[in-house]
């Protein structure tokens, strides 16, 4: 049978990590180990090979010489060999058939879906346990031929694959633990439940970018459906109802959450998304990355009770009465502005005189002299002013540095401002 056109894997191999291109050596702690080769191999003392293999993007369409890739791979675990011109599972599994401590492959972005996958060529996947096929356009006949015979499989990732819908094998897998299928098209929840059937000791589930429109499914199910669940990526999900997210505490296992960028907390403000529903996931540790420390959930809860309290009671969700229960219906928190004053009312005091006017504390020293100049008829170099806060019990305060801006004083409405002249 004659060996497909293009670049081999081994030739790619031999390229990429011979001494002049990779200068690794042997030695301990290296992590590098050269195994034994066969009689009459010609790489013998050429490579020195890490047990993590990275050939993306190489355009590899075929495995080459099986025994080269015996002889050298006998210790790889890792193999990436994403974006590159794979279309034969015959060819891939020639690969890993030859590399025995294999435990991840990544084989994205190759052309896979033009070939068929049968189960003997899937034997050589046995030993698997993380493996990624995002934008390989795998079909759901090849995911459930891999899953039938990687017993072992832990994670998997089939991001970018123009999945609309789930198709349930007669079997499930319940060694997967991590499964990643963000940006598809999975809109409804009936596709998603069949993910619980299929994968029930999952752990973490990433839905990013799938534009799920809502959790239809009683609580009781969902409990049974994703038993083990305790991590969920929801984000850009298209979830526009508050029921959705109080869903998510049917999960009995549940930790962690994301939920950036969905429709129902867009018209909230930053902290009322992160408060509203840290107090509506009491279970969850962790929101969109940031851990939910004890202080910061009180705070939620408390807001939550707050935010709710003069809702008609009909449109009040029950979280709010079993707060209640714990902390007591609270009042309302006062409304400090903290904002620093921006003007003051005061008495300008020259002579006999006594005028009331309005002055902007922005202002320096220097610029109020000017200010004062027509009220007072003095030049601003013969200008000496004091300040006199009516409720201090000290004296006036003379404002002597021309550049000090006047709300460094502490001016209120009521004070006083003394002017007089340096001629006097």
């Amino acid at each position: 049978m004659d060996q497909p056109s293009g670049r081999s894997f081994m030739q790619v191999l031999c390229e990429k990590y011979s001494p002049e291109n990779f200068p690794y050596r042997r030695g301990p702690g290296m992590g590098v180990h050269v195994p034994a080769t066969p009689q009459g191999s010609p790489m013998k003392d050429r490579l020195n090979l890490p047990s993590v293999l990275v050939l993306n993007s190489c355009g590899i369409t075929c495995a080459g010489d099986e025994k080269e890739i015996a002889a050298f791979c006998a210790h790889v675990s890792e193999l990436d060999l994403s974006d590159n011109k794979l279309e034969d599972w015959h060819e891939v599994s020639k690969i890993v058939s030859n590399v025995p401590q294999l435990e991840f492959l990544n084989l994205s972005s190759n052309p896979l879906n033009l070939s068929v996958l049968e189960r003997t060529c899937a034997g050589s996947f046995s030993r698997v346990r993380k493996l990624v096929l995002n934008n390989s356009k795998a079909s759901w006949e090849t995911v459930h031929t891999i899953l039938q015979e990687l017993p072992d499989l832990e994670e998997l990732f089939l991001c970018l694959n123009d999945y609309e819908a789930v198709s349930c094998p007669s079997i499930c897998c319940p060694s997967l633990k991590l499964l990643h299928i963000t940006d598809n098209n999975l809109q409804d929840w009936t596709e998603i439940r069949k993910l619980g059937v299929m994968f029930p000791s999952l752990d973490t589930l990433v839905l990013a970018n799938n534009h799920l429109n809502a959790i239809e499914e009683p609580d009781d199910s969902l409990a049974r459906l994703f038993p083990n669940l305790r991590s969920i990526s929801l984000h850009k999900a298209g979830l526009q109802s508050w029921e959705d997210i109080d869903k998510l505490n049917s999960f009995p296992k549940l930790e962690e959450v994301r939920l950036l960028g969905i429709p129902l907390l867009q018209p909230y403000t930053t902290e009322e998304r992160r408060k509203l529903v840290i107090a509506r996931l009491p279970s969850v540790s962790k929101l969109n990355g940031s851990v939910v420390t004890d202080g910061e959930r009180e705070d939620s809860e408390r807001f939550f009770i707050r935010y709710y309290i003069d809702v008609p009671q009909e449109e009040v969700p029950f979280r709010y009465h079993e707060l209640v229960t714990k902390y007591g219906k609270l009042e309302p928190l006062a409304e400090v502005d903290l904002r620093p004053q921006s003007s003051a009312k005061v008495e300008v005091h020259f002579n006999d005189q006594v005028e009331e006017m309005t002055i902007r504390l922005d202002q320096t020293v220097a610029e109020l002299k000017k200010q004062l100049k027509t009220l007072v008829q003095l030049p601003t170099s013969n200008m000496l002013l004091y300040y006199f806060d009516h409720e201090a019990p000290f004296g006036p305060e003379e404002m002597k540095y021309s550049s000090r801006a006047l709300h460094s004083f502490g001016i209120r409405d009521g004070d006083k401002i003394f002017v007089e002249s340096k001629t006097k």
